[in-house]
């Protein structure tokens, strides 16, 4: 009897060590658990700012990281220089207002662009014979892979007389450099090298 007594305190003794290792293992996991539930709703809640409208309301918005929109970021900047610097009137204050505009995207490069034309007198030119000069973007190709960004653009001129229209082929290369931003640079982007590598016509049609 003594023996068996022994025995049945060793098997409860076993059984309660056994269930206070499943329970401390429970409140591990349970802890655990809860611990990555607080993280995962603290971090869901720092991707949130709430805007004050005009000292009335607040507005929920939501914050990204910078990066995941430095691609676009930087196609739009590219994209905005060349409408700028291309995008021409036969009014010279227009002209040198989008000129001066477009400089501040870009370094040296754009503006010794600027000063070729302006002593061959391209831009009298424009004035003198009532041109209207557009472009069209077709793509804006970055390569991220490698600091400065290689950035080459393909878009055409649309070059309006009063006796034709003519469409140019226009294909440009530079290369990106990050840069402060600004209300003139709101992109933070420089160009850097600016090159034109093709400008040549495609067609003429009467007018």
């Amino acid at each position: 009897m003594e023996f068996k007594s022994l025995k049945n305190i060793e098997t409860s003794f076993r059984q309660i060590r056994l269930f206070a290792l499943v329970f401390i293992c429970l409140c591990a996991v349970v802890t655990g658990f809860a611990l990555w539930k607080s993280y995962s709703f603290a971090e869901a809640q720092r991707q949130k700012i709430y805007v004050l409208d005009n000292g009335k309301s607040l507005m929920l918005a939501l914050s990204q990281d910078v990066q995941q929109n430095r691609p676009v970021e930087a196609r739009e900047h590219v994209r905005r220089f060349h409408e700028l610097f291309f995008t021409l009137s036969p009014d010279k204050s227009a002209i040198e207002g989008n000129i001066k505009r477009s400089l501040m995207l870009a370094d040296k490069s754009a503006f010794n662009y600027y000063k070729d034309l302006s002593e061959k007198g391209y831009y009298n030119r424009v004035i003198s014979g009532n041109i209207n000069q557009m472009v069209q973007i077709d793509s804006v190709r970055c390569d991220f892979d490698k600091y400065p960004y290689n950035v080459r653009t393909f878009a055409r001129q649309i070059i309006l007389r009063e006796s034709s229209v003519t469409e140019r082929s226009l294909v440009t290369r530079c290369r990106l450099l990050d840069a402060v931003r600004s209300d003139n640079n709101p992109q933070g982007f420089i160009i850097e090298g600016f090159e034109i590598t093709e400008n040549k016509d495609l067609q003429t049609i009467k007018r």
